[in-house]
């Protein structure tokens, strides 16, 4: 697959996933600055970003996706899905990141539909969850706007050594919910 189309709402712009690739490492060095991880612990370094890049290149299981304008192809951000293991069960995590030029249009939210109708299709765990910080007001609207269900709040490592305080978000696939 080449792709998956998230839909619009009304009068909204498309959006389309396309599989994570070689060439998308800019992407993460445009996430990477300090506005765009304030809620991830801060910025990485180089290194650290090359890491990233090869994991989300090789992705398996799940996937990452560079977010694509489905009309006019531009690149507004990225997203995907991971296994976790998650009070004791096997399940999918989710996070994305929309550039600060395309954010407040609603693109993370169909951006989060989409990806929760490719992890869906997938079929290897009933439920993706997605852990925004408890005061990260726009990511918690995505999760909302794209049909997960608050379960809770949670302390969450995110990056490795740092706790933060999350709110748990959780979609039943098998549920189609």
């Amino acid at each position: 697959m080449d792709g998956m189309d998230g839909r619009a709402g009304k009068g909204g712009e498309r959006v389309r996933l396309i599989p994570w690739a070689e060439g998308d490492l800019w992407l993460l060095r445009r996430t990477n600055s300090p506005e765009m991880t304030v809620h991830l612990g801060g910025p990485e370094t180089e290194e650290q970003l090359a890491a990233r890049h090869r994991r989300y290149a090789d992705l398996g299981p799940g996937r990452m996706y560079r977010v694509t304008s489905a009309d006019g192809g531009e690149t507004v951000g990225s997203i995907g899905y991971w296994p976790r293991t998650w009070q004791g069960a096997e399940v999918w995590e989710t996070g994305w990141a929309v550039l600060p030029e395309f954010q407040r249009r609603g693109l993370a939210v169909r951006a989060a539909r989409a990806v929760r109708d490719a992890a869906r299709a997938d079929g290897t765990h009933r439920y993706l969850h997605a852990f925004p910080k408890v005061d990260h007001a726009a990511s918690n609207a995505v999760c909302r706007g794209a049909g997960f269900t608050l379960l809770g709040q949670a302390d969450f490592e995110y990056p490795k050594g740092h706790w933060i305080r999350s709110n748990d978000w959780r979609v039943d696939l098998e549920r189609g919910d």
